[in-house]
């Protein structure tokens, strides 16, 4: 690998894992969309646990399923087809390497293909871990009582707000996971190609929480929710 390579992957790394530290530094600062998606999710499920009809909650849940199962499918047969490349031999690797990347020596070409694995591995596991939540999720919804029955419903709608907000969180890692694998697949085309990709990738995703349009939507939304909070709980 050249100095270029070094100082690319460098970069990716750096990204990478930096990014939510300086998430966590935005959102005490001025408020992401996580953060603010977050409050969203903790209303839902306090608003949830005085409905007397769950159905539309159950719904819900299952289009975040649903769309959670979509992305993990995905990520499997981009996975296999990675790795189809990779583990197939050196024919394999020829012959990809013949349809546009750039012409680097065999070992090299397996570390950008395995570095597109890697991101791609982390997303499926993220998409796994989030499925397996939101179906914990149902079932705390599933066992909700009835209004009739005496229950801290509030201290309940907080803890099904601990559930699905690391729910979601880990369905937003697994879409990151996306991102950084787009760029890692730009490192075929060059080390340059690699830079400029997660960087682009970085601003893209840092953009999309605070200055997008959802965000500040969301934002909106969320000012709205917390002055509603402060009136008092509606009546069950």
């Amino acid at each position: 690998m050249s100095s270029l390579d070094w100082a690319a992957v460098a970069l990716f790394i750096l990204c990478w894992l930096g990014y939510e530290p300086v998430l966590r530094v935005l959102s005490r600062r001025f408020g992401t969309l996580n953060q603010d998606m977050e409050l969203v999710r903790q209303v839902w499920m306090s608003v949830m646990t005085r409905r007397e009809i769950r159905l539309v909650d159950s719904q819900l849940m299952g289009h975040s399923i649903n769309s959670a199962s979509f992305f993990a499918s995905t990520n499997l047969l981009l996975i296999a087809a990675v790795a189809g490349i990779l583990f197939g031999g050196e024919a394999a690797l020829r012959g990809f390497a013949a349809v546009g990347a750039e012409a680097v020596p065999l070992p090299l070409l397996e570390a950008k293909l395995a570095l597109i694995l890697v991101c791609l591995v982390r997303g499926l596991l993220d998409f796994i871990w989030s499925i397996r939540q939101l179906n914990y999720t149902l079932a705390v919804i599933g066992s909700v009582p009835e209004q009739d029955e005496a229950l801290d419903r509030a201290a309940l709608g907080r803890a099904a707000g601990d559930l699905i907000n690391p729910a979601l969180a880990s369905f937003s890692q697994g879409v990151r996971a996306y991102y950084f694998a787009l760029a890692a697949a730009a490192w075929l085309m060059g080390p340059l190609w690699l830079g400029a990709g997660v960087i682009a990738a970085f601003a893209l995703l840092i953009w999309r929480q605070e200055g997008s349009p959802a965000a500040r939507a969301i934002r909106k939304v969320r000012a709205v929710l917390e002055s509603e909070s402060g009136k008092g709980p509606p009546a069950p």
